[in-house]
């Protein structure tokens, strides 16, 4: 791995924030992005004195804004930054903001890396407490980008129970052990339906898959979130995540 990255660039924090968290699945339809709005949303919940930032970083596919309902065109201070938009108070950007929402986006790797670096850097996201950055899926090099340019606190992934989304997620675990990046711990997304009406539980995408890539891996699970519209998972997953051993 070092041979082919060759020498690491130095990692440069973003000024005004204290703490950076990745929310990463490796594999796209997992439930990720809602996660990572979530899990922002939590903390902000239990912490609401803190001050929460969420970053897209899914440049060809950002989803942030519909799930954030906010559409608006950043505006820019008097350093050129551009101001995250606010909503349920967290501060928000994305790729999502600066295009059309129905244009396809399709840029080479270098134009990719570019993007990346400006709502990195070039953004007034300062001050905050958590920086949440929604990752693509994927282990490229959106991935490497970020892990290598700024101090990351941890990461998180999410996967579902079913084999073929623990397979991606098994590499998207490999990858941050690679570059160095602490693991956190595992969300098992869409464990189990609830049925409204009758109140029976149904496994659709198999049951405990989450827990045997956590006792494989040593990778602590952080919860499971069941099929539903609650904030109530995710408040005890943001607790877990922000236990003092973990701060």
């Amino acid at each position: 791995m070092a041979k082919v990255m060759g020498k690491l660039p130095k990692k440069i924090p973003i000024p005004g924030v204290n703490q950076v968290i990745l929310v990463s699945s490796a594999k796209g339809g997992v439930g990720k992005s809602t996660a990572s709005v979530n899990l922002a949303l939590a903390l902000k919940h239990i912490q609401r004195s803190s001050k929460i930032g969420l970053l897209d970083a899914d440049v060809f596919g950002p989803s942030i804004p519909k799930l954030m309902n906010l559409s608006a065109n950043p505006e820019l201070n008097k350093q050129g930054l551009m101001i995250p938009l606010v909503n349920y108070g967290l501060h928000v950007m994305s790729m999502g903001f600066l295009v059309e929402e129905k244009k396809a986006i399709v840029w080479r790797g270098l134009m990719v890396m570019s993007a990346i670096q400006k709502l990195l850097r070039g953004v007034a996201w300062g001050p905050l407490d958590y920086l949440i950055i929604d990752m693509p899926p994927g282990t490229g090099d959106t991935q490497l980008s970020i892990t290598q340019n700024i101090p990351v606190s941890g990461s998180v992934v999410v996967t579902t129970p079913q084999e073929i989304a623990l397979l991606d997620a098994r590499r998207g675990i490999t990858m941050f052990n690679q570059v160095g990046v602490p693991i956190l711990g595992i969300i098992q997304n869409m464990s189990i339906f609830i049925c409204e009406k009758c109140g029976h539980g149904t496994h659709i995408f198999g049951d405990s898959g989450a827990e045997s890539l956590s006792l494989e891996t040593n990778v602590p699970l952080l919860g499971s979130v069941a099929l539903d519209r609650s904030l109530l998972s995710f408040i005890e997953i943001a607790t877990n995540l922000i236990k003092p051993d973990k701060a």
